[in-house]
């Protein structure tokens, strides 16, 4: 799923969502350099902005703890919508 990423400090990327679940997900961006410990904004495509936690990182992928779980048919819509795409990423 494509999404929007801005770090804490403005900068800004697009990228790909993947294993999203009410608590988080893995993020692969291509233009930022994450760190442990940045608080990111994250606007999904179909989806409100929502805020979290950089929380580990693997080349450029990194774990993003949400600030507020999600609705748990939200992430299961989401999942549905864009399964195939979701699960091909890091693969």
């Amino acid at each position: 799923m494509t999404v929007q990423c801005r770090t804490q400090t403005g900068l800004r990327d697009r990228g790909e969502i993947a294993d999203i679940s009410p608590e988080g997900c893995r993020v692969r961006v291509h233009g930022l350099a994450f760190r442990v410990g940045t608080r990111v904004l994250l606007r999904p495509e179909g989806l409100e902005s929502v805020t979290g936690l950089v929380r580990w990182i693997s080349g450029d992928e990194a774990g993003v703890e949400f600030d507020r779980p999600l609705y748990p048919p939200v992430v299961d819509h989401l999942a549905g919508r864009h399964g195939t795409a979701m699960a091909t990423i890091g693969a």
